[in-house]
């Protein structure tokens, strides 16, 4: 029997989470799930926001469910106070997640939702493949009264592995986005990115755009787009805005791989700390993370289908929450989802 961690954390994480439990089990009946505290929460409780004991459970685990993380109270600029965040990047460096898959693809339902015009996103179907462990997030880092100091650092290996990622999921073309006009390791990720396609995926159209004008086409063309390959922080940001071409943050999943053990599963919103506990929450992106979770972590294509079908089957009959304009509980969202699984 598959084994799955959850990690409520913060905020709505444990509502959302609960909803796309629920569900699972409407599709997969055989799966055991091991909960453990993390983020904030588990600050409160032990002190750091990843435990040894809950990384060594994430380690054990056939896959991994994170809701959310982060909040106020947790918010600091003391650099020696522990934060939420920390303990993301501390999993997915000791589980070796290097990849982080984000796909983009509006629903038909929410087309006006979004805050684009529908004829400009309508068609989108995008996936944005993050390095994840390397960059400037985990680079050295110092500060001191007057200055402080974060370095970018990537290898030659830590570039042709995440770019391999990137061409095997693509369908025609990849788009690798830097910004190798000023920076150095840019030039290298360039360097790289070209030679390996050229020497393993020739068949596949291989693209270069500099951050600022890929951001740009991201809200005037986003239909050109298959793959957009980039770095750790770039891909932080230009994952968000291509979320909001969705309607809202709500909507997106993300599927964290690349290490022989599990695989993360999460939704790309945060904590929601203000609506947290009203029971407001949008747990379709939950849901469609663990969609993920069975296509990428168990093989699942049937399962994970159901489960995405029939969050657009509720859409499709008018299901909406608070951030997509209407004032659907989670409870009912989970309801409605469930109501179409067959």
């Amino acid at each position: 029997m598959p084994t799955i961690v959850t990690l409520p954390g913060d905020g709505i994480g444990p509502e959302v989470l609960a909803s796309a439990l629920d569900v699972l089990a409407a599709v997969a009946d055989d799966l055991s799930f091991e909960e453990h505290p993390f983020g904030g929460a588990s600050i409160d409780a032990h002190g750091a926001p990843l435990t040894d004991e809950t990384l060594a459970a994430c380690k054990r685990a056939d896959a991994v469910l994170l809701a959310a993380v982060g909040g106020p109270q947790w918010d600091s600029t003391d650099a020696s106070a522990p934060r939420p965040e920390q303990g993301l990047l501390a999993l997915r460096k000791g589980l070796g997640l290097y990849a982080n898959l984000r796909p983009v693809r509006p629903f038909s339902a929410l087309l006006d939702a979004s805050p684009l015009r529908r004829e400009i996103i309508e068609g989108t179907d995008m996936l944005v493949v993050r390095e994840l462990t390397g960059g400037i997030y985990f680079g050295a880092k110092e500060r001191t009264a007057e200055r402080a100091s974060d370095l970018c650092e990537y290898t030659v290996p830590e570039i042709e592995r995440i770019t391999r990622t990137a061409f095997e999921a693509a369908r025609s073309r990849v788009t690798s986005v830097d910004k190798m006009n000023v920076l150095e390791t840019s030039r290298l990720w360039r360097e790289v990115v070209t030679r390996v396609h050229s020497e393993e995926f020739p068949n596949v159209e291989l693209e270069h755009q500099l951050v600022d004008s890929a951001a740009m086409k991201l809200v005037v063309a986003p239909r050109h787009f298959d793959v957009i390959l980039t770095e750790n922080m770039f891909g932080d940001i230009l994952s968000d805005e291509a979320a909001m071409l969705t309607g809202s943050l709500g909507m997106l999943p993300s599927a964290s791989l690349g290490g022989e053990g599990a695989g993360v599963f999460e939704p790309v919103h945060g904590s929601a700390p203000d609506i947290a506990g009203t029971g407001k929450a949008n747990p379709l992106a939950m849901i469609l993370s663990a969609a993920l979770m069975l296509r990428h972590g168990f093989g699942r294509e049937d399962a994970a289908s159901a489960l995405e079908s029939a969050v657009d089957k509720a859409l499709e009959r008018g299901l909406r929450t608070g951030d997509l304009g209407g004032d659907a509980t989670t409870a009912e969202a989970t309801t409605a989802v469930l109501k179409e699984i067959t």
